[in-house]
């Protein structure tokens, strides 16, 4: 087996001289911080061990004790884990997280689900001889869903009948046979595993299944993912942190980098090296040992991966669930009149408008339009427009559209005034069906008198318009993917990666704008064997400005559009400032199609349910709270 660590023992070892620098790193006032990382980070954790046997034995004292004693802070708690064996860190994390008030899901989830038989057992015994407890029993105690009774009673009440075979075959098959069995299942349900899981699991359950699965996939990944978490957006979860680049040193860390760089487009070194600082930055630096943003090209090892991510993009069909349904006894002419009652005399009853309109479909909002015209002889439109205000009319407006009105108007928004939001026009021409973009250019040219292709023509200009104007026909192909023709676009677009900057777009265009998605999926899959690169890297290395980010879009949408609307949300609300704007258009546009997915989605990348992020990002600016009210409406639950 080759070997895919960072840290190895180190050549002409000697503990005795080991024991002895330390000593001196010490000794005396203040302590030689480099000295001691350096030397701990260059030996191996059995080299560590012998080297705290040779300490004691010289020098009469507990070589872990002076280190805790002369170090501090984050660097102390680096230092320190490193100097315990791999069971008796493992067992001090699960401690740590189960112990005083609250338990920490995530630390157990990542421990439990990533950790072959020989380390689950090595991990037993050292918390045992530890603390002198079972750690079992422990981990029952925190009434979390780990041992199998609990399990299998969060299954049974949301997963059919047949939870208990599930985990019994997730606990017991080897990875092997899981890997054929996820493919075997994704042929059969047309569904992914994980989408199956996401599907029908929530909270902690839903995490540690989809945390198997992942692991089983590919542990490499798994932890890429959780590195990233940990260091994303403000702060830094340091010890998620700490406990990856430890335990995975000396096992895989070169593999994670490797999926760190294909998915992030970022080197773990770099993240580390920005998110961190001194001797810290230094320590952890060290344990990753090598920058490979320095390489400069795709590194080749990556490649399979992500033939494999598109292939299981390829093979697998999504259910898509809404968070907005049609309203069980519904009466028009009944919303109609509590409408009419809301708005009438001095002030505006807010929470009847946002329940009803909030809590029906749009087929049924439009009834509702026609009801209040024809019973009261009074616009709808005109009467909420002048009694709500701010974001909570503009979204209550958006609700009240139908889908290419409301398409079409966010359009209009999108290129009207001094600047343009590219942004807007890429991800609604993106992600719209042919027939979605018909209806909307339809409803453009009623609402402005105008061709929506003219006055995108008229925004927007070069090559970044030639592909909006592409899109705006609305003439994607439909249908399944022509293997030969796949293989054929996907050497055609590897052959325009040597052509010059314009052809190399058009033709990129050519093939993007107008293939259906599955075909595309196909498409990217194949790329990866002609060119030994994946479609993503290449469009950000190669490309720049709106031509990036709309073949980017695309690139996103057929891998997995949930995924991408659920970036675009975070990016809506995460730092100074909400775009409410994009936040109103998604909210609206895919409550009746695909919201519950992209909820899952965002939970899955971001640990925060987009329900909470609402809650919190939406504070600001809404005093009354019904706008955030509405939108967690929309929303349709926590996660």
């Amino acid at each position: 087996m080759v070997f895919r660590g960072t840290i190895a023992d180190a050549s002409d070892f000697d503990p005795t001289a080991d024991a002895e620098a330390l000593y001196n790193a010490m000794k005396g006032i203040g302590s030689d911080k480099e000295a001691i990382l350096d030397l701990v980070t260059s030996r191996s954790n059995a080299q560590r061990q012998e080297v705290i046997a040779a300490y004691k034995s010289n020098f009469g004292q507990d070589l872990i004790d002076d280190l805790k004693y002369e170090l501090t802070g984050k660097f102390e708690r680096l230092i320190v884990s490193l100097m315990r064996t791999p069971a008796y860190h493992d067992a001090k994390e699960i401690h740590d997280a189960i112990k005083g008030a609250g338990t920490n899901e995530r630390c157990l989830i990542e421990v439990l689900a990533s950790r072959n038989n020989k380390q689950i057992h090595d991990m037993v015994a050292a918390y045992k001889d530890a603390y002198g407890r079972d750690l079992e029993e422990d981990v029952i105690e925190t009434q979390t869903h780990f041992d199998h009774c609990d399990l299998y009673a969060a299954g049974e009440e949301q997963w059919g009948t047949d939870e208990a075979k599930f985990i019994m075959i997730l606990g017991n098959r080897s990875v092997t046979h899981l890997r054929m069995v996820f493919d075997e299942y994704e042929k059969i349900a047309e569904m992914s595993i994980e989408d199956s899981i996401k599907n029908e699991l929530s909270g902690d359950f839903e995490r540690l299944m989809l945390a198997v699965v992942q692991c089983i996939r590919s542990v490499p990944m798994f932890f890429a993912k959780r590195l990233y978490k940990s260091m994303k957006g403000l702060g830094t979860a340091d010890n998620t942190l700490i406990r990856i680049m430890i335990s995975r040193s000396e096992i895989d860390m070169l593999d994670i980098r490797e999926c760190f760089r294909l998915r992030y487009e970022k080197s773990l070194y770099n993240m580390i090296k920005d998110d961190t600082s001194g001797d810290y930055k230094q320590t952890l630096l060290n344990l990753c040992g090598g920058d490979d943003d320095l390489a400069g090209e795709f590194f080749p090892e990556a490649a399979q991966i992500a033939y494999k991510m598109w292939e299981l993009s390829a093979m697998t069909r999504v259910q898509l669930r809404p968070t907005v349904r049609p309203a069980p006894n519904f009466d028009p002419a009944a919303d109609a009149q509590a409408l009419r009652k809301a708005m009438k005399g001095f002030g505006t009853d807010e929470d009847a408008i946002i329940d009803i309109v909030a809590r029906r479909s749009n087929a049924q909002r439009q009834e509702i339009r026609q009801a209040f015209k024809s019973l009261l002889g009074r616009d709808l439109m005109k009467d909420l427009k002048s009694e709500l205000s701010k974001n909570l009319e503009r979204l209550i407006i958006g609700l009240m559209l139908t889908p290419a009105e409301f398409d079409a108007k966010m359009m209009r928004k999108a290129m009207e005034g001094a600047g343009t939001d590219e942004h807007a026009l890429i991800e609604i021409l993106v992600t719209r069906s042919n027939q979605e973009i018909h209806a909307m250019n339809a409803a453009y040219q009623d609402a402005y008198k105008k061709s929506l292709e003219d006055a995108v023509q008229s925004d927007t200009s070069g090559h970044f318009c030639r592909i909006l104007v592409s899109l705006v026909q609305g003439a994607r192909e439909e249908g399944p993917a022509d293997v030969e023709r796949a293989n054929a676009d996907a050497q055609e677009l590897a052959d325009a990666c040597n052509a010059d900057s314009d052809d190399m777009v058009m033709k990129f265009m050519s093939i993007l704008c107008t293939r259906s998605f599955p075909h595309l999926r196909k498409v990217f899959q194949e790329f990866v064997k002609c060119s030994n690169k994946d479609i993503e890297q290449i469009i950000k290395k190669e490309m720049s400005g709106d031509v990036k980010n709309a073949f980017y879009a695309i690139v996103c949408s057929v891998k997995n559009q949930p995924s991408y609307f659920a970036d675009r949300l975070y990016k809506a609300m995460k730092g100074l400032g909400t775009d409410d704007r994009a936040l109103i258009r998604i909210m609206v546009s895919r409550s009746e199609i695909d919201l519950f997915n992209i909820r899952k989605e965002f939970k899955e990348t971001h640990d925060d349910s987009l329900h909470e992020f609402i809650q919190v990002e939406t504070m600001i600016g809404d005093t009354s709270g019904d706008y955030r009210k509405t939108l967690l409406i929309l929303c349709g639950g926590e996660d």
